[in-house]
């Protein structure tokens, strides 16, 4: 689970930045408690409802949005939590990052999509190592050995 730092930029205004860190704050906790990840996805989506529109321009977004498609993945929701991690790649300073990477990667690989699969993981790989794979399920690491010649 990524949690959401504060590293907005200097844009938003304090009380409105203080609204979101909170919100995060609370979905962060939600999750590294083993909560409901329900609850979680609600104060994350609150988060990114305050957001000033296009939310995409925002670098907070990245970080709300893979939590949000962080948390669909857990949940097995591949399709919705795809649509969340593809929008959090729009977010400038989001690409090369590799738990996002990562998420895409496996999520692609649950759709079927194994090219865009190997694609993602290859660049979580590249991006951190095979540490990033060390607390995900095996068959991440092992379906990316198949495609990167080597990989230990």
């Amino acid at each position: 689970m990524t949690a959401f730092g504060d590293d907005m930029t200097d844009e938003l205004d304090d009380a409105l930045h203080a609204q979101i860190v909170q919100l995060t704050d609370t979905g962060n906790r939600i999750c590294e408690e083993g909560g409901d990840l329900r609850a979680a996805i609600a104060a994350y989506q609150d988060a990114l409802d305050l957001l000033p529109p296009p939310v995409e321009r925002w670098e907070a977004a990245s970080w709300i949005l893979t939590a949000l498609g962080d948390c669909h993945f857990l949940l097995g929701e591949h399709v919705r939590a795809h649509e969340l991690l593809t929008r959090a790649m729009r977010v400038p300073g989001a690409l090369g990052t590799g738990f996002i990477h990562l998420r895409l990667g496996q999520v692609q690989l649950e759709l079927g999509n194994t090219a865009r699969a190997a694609d993602e993981l290859a660049r979580a790989y590249m991006a951190e190592g095979r540490e990033l794979f060390a607390d995900e399920d095996p068959k991440y690491y092992a379906f990316l050995r198949t495609r990167l010649r080597g990989l230990d």
